[in-house]
């Protein structure tokens, strides 16, 4: 069996705190966008989806975006351990952390590093000697290849538990590399609108718990989901672009890996660029006329609480865990006036009840053609 268990998840984004938070706003279509208020800036666009001070305060440290990043990042952890039945970090778990660049140890991190990983450990009621710690950093792809590495990490044997977690939290240089490669919408992001002009930055922190089937089951842990297939590839042929080609061989290869042919739901990276956009949507048309007569939806979640970054696919893995759990589809908040798909695409505009809820693909892209994809598979209801 090649599937390991998503035994639990945690997030924080500009919906709430919690994953039934943001998945509830997801379902009700909110868009938890506002004014840029953490810092000045001659920007193309000050509209963001900031997570809101009743969720976590904005003081003291909106000032240090890295220490911001590590609360959030160990709020996310601890709600995950707990939603996986778990006191704390068992000994000999493999933690990833996710972001543009490792923590420091002195407390006031840089805007791109991520969190502190002694400070994690010792929070989570661990020690760095009783955890391997590994950093990975691939653009806005980095927690879904956290997936696939701790996947692989689990399945040979190396351990029985991982951790992944990561944050992002809105600071002036991940802010302005956005609007240098001029990706920002001026009015918030629309996803699969033909009126879509570019990326809304987000914040928040995930967290998931991965274990293997063997340690789930001397547990009676029921998990979310399987994940049950994952594939990363890095296509150096465009350094911003998406191209469907590279999307299409991804999306191929994780259902390959899972042995699964046929897919219920795709929860699109889809940020609401014009390229990108049109890319995604013409490679799951072609995986779509390639697994048969049933039609495919496609949604995203970046209408609703805008682009995590590195920490992107955190709130995917909820959205696809909602789906398989409740058999109900999320639709795309924002999405006005669908752009035109190939035969076997459906783009979701709101909520409604899915015809099968099985198997998911979880796609997460990022700059320097980096590209996952993850099927999660239903652990029952």
């Amino acid at each position: 069996m090649n599937a390991v268990a998503l035994a639990g998840t945690g997030l924080i984004t500009a919906l709430g705190s919690g994953p039934h938070a943001f998945w509830g706003g997801l379902l009700r279509g909110e868009r938890a966008f506002g004014e840029l208020t953490a810092f000045e800036g001659d920007f193309r666009s000050r509209t963001v989806a900031a997570v809101p001070p009743s969720v976590f305060p904005a003081a003291p440290d909106r000032t240090t975006p890295g220490r911001r990043k590590h609360t959030m990042a160990l709020a996310a952890a601890a709600q995950a351990l707990r939603a996986a039945g778990l006191p704390g970090l068992p000994a000999g778990a493999l933690v990833v952390l996710v972001s543009q660049a490792p923590g420091t140890a002195d407390g006031t991190a840089r805007e791109f590093t991520g969190p502190d990983p002694a400070a994690l450990l010792v929070a989570l009621g661990s020690s760095p000697g009783q955890a391997a710690v590994v950093h990975l950093s691939h653009a806005c792809a980095s927690a879904a290849f956290a997936a696939s590495f701790a996947r692989d990490w689990l399945l040979s044997g190396l351990g029985d538990t991982a951790l992944v977690v990561g944050a992002s939290a809105l600071n002036p240089y991940e802010y302005a590399s956005m609007d240098v490669v001029r990706t920002l919408s001026p009015g918030g992001a629309r996803p699969f609108d033909t009126t879509r002009d570019g990326i809304t930055v987000g914040e928040g922190g995930g967290a998931f718990v991965l274990e293997t089937a063997a340690r789930a089951n001397r547990r009676g842990h029921r998990p979310k989901a399987w994940l049950s297939g994952a594939a990363c590839l890095v296509d150096s042929t465009q350094a911003v672009a998406s191209e469907p080609a590279a999307i299409r061989a991804a999306m191929r290869g994780a259902l390959e890996d899972a042995g699964v042919g046929r897919v219920d739901y795709v929860h699109a990276h889809a940020t609401g660029t014009a390229q990108g956009d049109a890319a995604e949507v013409e490679a799951v048309g072609e995986l779509a006329r390639e697994l048969g007569p049933h039609p495919v939806p496609v949604s995203s979640h970046k209408g609703a609480v805008g682009h995590l970054l590195h920490a992107s696919a955190f709130p995917a893995l909820v959205a696809a865990v909602g789906f398989l759990r409740e058999a109900r589809l999320p639709g795309t908040p924002g999405l006005r006036a669908p752009l035109e798909v190939p035969d076997g695409v459906v783009t979701v505009r709101e909520s409604t009840a899915a015809v099968r809820a099985e198997h998911v693909l979880v796609n997460s892209f990022g700059f320097s053609g980096n590209n996952a994809s993850l099927v999660l598979s239903a652990a029952g209801r």
